[in-house]
């Protein structure tokens, strides 16, 4: 397992307190919560339940029957107390109840929050035990959970998220690949351990994209479609939402004119959204130039959906009459460097937070964020407390980083009135002369290649 050692860690602290614990899991099925709940209980002793999609009674008999067959034993009544009554570790040591989906039950059932209720008050169970309620409904957790259970929301310990991997881990996914084919396939597939595990690290790109992305048989073909349709209704209303974002369409008003849909409704929809993970809503960095930025836009998160409703939903019928080769070489390729440059942001990024917490920077890190300004963009500013900033310049895919970028920051820095401790300059390949001169006269300015990083 790799990446979730944050997780874990919190997993294990709250199992190794004393008393009951009841911890919400969530994430996406592609998300590897379940190789996290695998790690986090190996040695220790567990009881297993997958919730349905059944009536409550239904779902009572079903536990009834596992936990039966768990235990060997034969159970008076269906109800819940008797379940939760009937379980044990078999010696002192802390029992762990996994209960997958469970909002199966959440949702149906009352008497089930009940019963969860007083086993976390030890009225059924007299022995320490660890519940672990796990859903990848992120949509439900967001909006609707807390509310759906009740009383027993007041007893949940923690709630663990398990998001998307960071790049760091992605290289470790990957460790005989260059760290520019390690961004590449980051820009695509994001950090879901379920798209990572498939991807094959020694083809290259192109081959990796046609055969799994583009072909019909393809693990990751109309994937991005399938995460829309198995947690949102009107899939329509989303797609073509999707789409319009992923074309470039950031603000409410560009997107009211793109689909037809009314702006109430388009607000209404990219809030669900945003509780799936799959889309935000981005501030630009609060500077004292806050007219001359853009607010107020919406991006698509989830780095796989983007790619997909950027280069392949619009043009299914394409795919459809053209080799997955063909459509590659025509549709993504053109465009596919010049997209990456946001994800190369994004690991920019994570190397001045990695450089902070190993104080190989010339300030401490207290937030970090971009400034999107309507009339040009600061990559990266990060703040210490105090107020000082340091500036960040990104090129993926450019041969150079040049000068006259530098010049284009400094405007932009003009517009945000900012000023800067410090630049650092990220370039994918190269940078130019002037600016490596300038970098020669001035301590301020780092140069950061591919290399480096």
């Amino acid at each position: 397992m790799i990446g979730r050692t944050a997780e874990l860690k919190n997993l294990m602290s709250l199992y190794a307190k004393d008393g009951n614990q009841l911890v919400v899991l969530c994430g996406w099925e592609e998300s590897g919560k379940e190789e996290l709940l695998e790690e986090f209980c190996r040695g220790k002793k567990v009881m297993h339940y997958q919730a349905a999609a059944v009536s409550p009674r239904l779902q009572r008999q079903m536990m009834k029957d596992t936990i039966e067959t768990r235990y060997g034993i034969t159970m008076s009544d269906d109800s819940y107390d008797t379940a939760f009554n009937r379980i044990r570790s078999g010696d002192s040591s802390k029992l762990v109840l996994v209960i997958r989906d469970f909002e199966q039950i959440a949702r149906k059932d009352q008497g089930f929050l009940d019963s969860i209720g007083r086993l976390m008050e030890k009225k059924l169970y007299p022995g320490p035990v660890m519940v672990l309620l796990c859903t990848s409904d992120v949509v439900w957790t967001e909006n609707e959970m807390m509310e759906d259970l009740g009383s027993c929301a007041r007893k949940v310990t923690d709630t663990i998220r398990v998001s998307e991997l960071k790049f760091v881990d992605v290289v470790h996914m990957f460790p005989h690949a260059s760290i520019s084919a390690c961004v590449q396939i980051y820009g695509i597939l994001g950090g879901m351990p379920g798209y990572l595990k498939g991807w094959d690290a020694e083809a290259d790109l192109k081959v990796n994209v046609c055969r799994h992305i583009l072909s019909e048989d393809g693990f990751l073909y109309g994937k991005a479609e399938e995460i829309v349709t198995r947690s949102l209704r009107e899939p329509s209303v989303y797609n073509t939402i999707l789409t319009a974002v992923a074309a470039g369409k950031y603000k409410l008003n560009d997107l009211f004119l793109e689909t037809g849909y009314a702006r109430a409704k388009i607000s209404v929809y990219m809030k669900n959204l945003i509780g799936l993970e799959a889309a935000e809503k981005l501030a630009s960095f609060e500077t004292g130039g806050w007219e001359n930025s853009q607010k107020g836009l919406y991006h698509i998160r989830n780095t796989f959906l983007n790619f997909w409703y950027h280069f392949v939903f619009p043009r299914k019928s394409q795919l459809h009459t053209m080799t997955p080769e063909a459509f590659y070489d025509t549709y993504i390729a053109p465009e596919l460097e010049e997209y990456l440059n946001t994800y190369f942001q994004k690991v920019c990024m994570e190397y001045l937070e990695l450089m902070g917490k190993v104080h190989q920077l010339p300030m401490e890190i207290h937030k970090m964020g971009t400034w999107v300004g309507k009339r040009g963009n600061i990559d990266i500013i990060a703040q210490n407390s105090v107020r000082e900033n340091l500036v960040g310049l990104c090129n993926w895919s450019k041969p150079q980083l040049t000068n006259e970028m530098f010049e284009g920051l400094l405007s932009a820095m003009g517009q945000a009135r900012i000023s800067a401790k410090q630049y650092y300059l990220f370039s994918a390949r190269d940078f130019d002369d002037k600016i490596r001169r300038k970098a020669e006269e001035d301590d301020r300015i780092i140069l950061v290649d591919m290399n480096n990083m």
